[in-house]
């Protein structure tokens, strides 16, 4: 059974730092591409960054580039988005999605990810 469950969100204040984890089971993580999403309420949904499967390209929405950081330990099945310097407006619901990777050009787009954990509430606030 294909599952992603996201853990590591909280509340923290104006400039801290959290780490998200998505672990996964089912499936061999390294032949993934895994995207980190999130939607705040009254909003659409965000991509917010992703991590192919064959060399580990990654990609941030500017709105996160060089605060945020994603990683991956195969080993572990577990994908990490690691971020720093967070604002009020990054507060979200955070969720982790998984597709198929090996052989893919490009980036999926959000339809085409056929796995999604629950998500993890991240709030930043004084």
């Amino acid at each position: 059974q294909v599952q992603l469950v996201e853990s590591g969100g909280g509340l923290v204040q104006p400039g801290g730092s959290l780490r998200l984890s998505c672990a996964a089971s089912g499936f061999t993580l390294g032949d993934y591409v895994i995207g980190w999403f999130r939607q705040a309420p009254g909003k659409e949904r965000e991509g917010v960054s992703a991590i192919s499967s064959s060399d580990s390209t990654t990609y941030y929405a500017d709105s996160v580039k060089g605060r945020f950081t994603i990683s991956r330990d195969n080993a572990k099945n577990t994908v990490y988005l690691q971020m720093n310097s967070l604002k009020p407006e990054d507060t979200a619901v955070y969720a982790c999605a998984a597709t198929y990777g090996v052989g893919r050009v490009g980036l999926p787009r959000t339809y085409e990810y056929d796995y999604w954990g629950q998500g993890t509430q991240v709030t930043v606030s004084s």
